[in-house]
């Protein structure tokens, strides 16, 4: 798949969800549950045990259901070591140039962290497929990335960070082109319980979310 296919489906899916578990069984259990409510981008974080492992298991087991990616990559070595373990695309906390540079030299999808105007401009003008607004909830939430959006139209922004199913629609709403999910969505309290069916429901809705919330915008976007 190539850089701007994988861009367009998480655009399409809408949902990033940040799977951050204590072990890499719990990371597998969360990705086949989140497959199953209808979840089918999958960030594994460099935190989880043996990260590189469970993403290159993720493509073998899913690669034809589901496109993964790595997250909480700080710099351009960890990186290249995510690409080399199939992660077809790399998201950050927080803007690191170099990071950027080697993920597109290698013509891989790049979503780096930013917060402020400044950052924002910065990563764009890097080359950066999406920016990941981080922390989002702590700036503003919603209003924060619609006064974001006013000078920045241009710019793909994936609001992350205290994003929930009460806010979905409101971050749907201020322009965000998806959203990065965390423990809202992959709890690992319900899966560390045995509860991995409350957690694919909790998928479903936010599917169902982020599709009326896109439905409710689109009479707006042809006006």
């Amino acid at each position: 798949m190539k850089r701007v296919d994988v861009c367009q489906y998480l655009e399409r899916v809408g949902i990033v969800p940040v799977v951050r578990a204590p072990s890499p069984e719990l990371a597998l259990r969360a990705a086949e549950a989140l497959l199953a409510g209808g979840v089918s981008v999958l960030e594994i974080t460099m935190t989880v045990p043996n990260a590189l492992a469970v993403v290159e298991l993720l493509n073998q087991r899913f690669g034809e259901r589901a496109l993964v990616g790595a997250g909480t990559v700080l710099d351009a070595a960890q990186a290249n070591a995510c690409l080399d373990a199939g992660a077809r695309f790399i998201v950050s906390p927080g803007l690191d140039l170099a990071t950027v540079a080697a993920v597109r030299a290698r013509d891989i999808a790049i979503l780096p962290g930013a917060l402020t105007p400044t950052e924002v401009m910065a990563a764009a003008k890097a080359g950066a497929d999406m920016v990941k607004i981080f922390p989002c909830s702590a700036a503003g939430g919603p209003s924060y990335l619609r006064a974001l959006r006013g000078p920045l139209p241009h710019v793909k922004l994936l609001p992350t960070g205290g994003v929930s199913l009460a806010t979905a629609h409101e971050y749907i709403a201020a322009g965000a082109v998806a959203l990065g999910v965390g423990t809202e969505l992959v709890d690992i309290a319900l899966l560390s319980a045995g509860r991995d069916q409350e957690l694919t429901h909790r998928a479903e809705q936010f599917v169902a979310v982020v599709r009326a919330a896109r439905d409710r915008r689109t009479p707006a976007l042809r006006a």
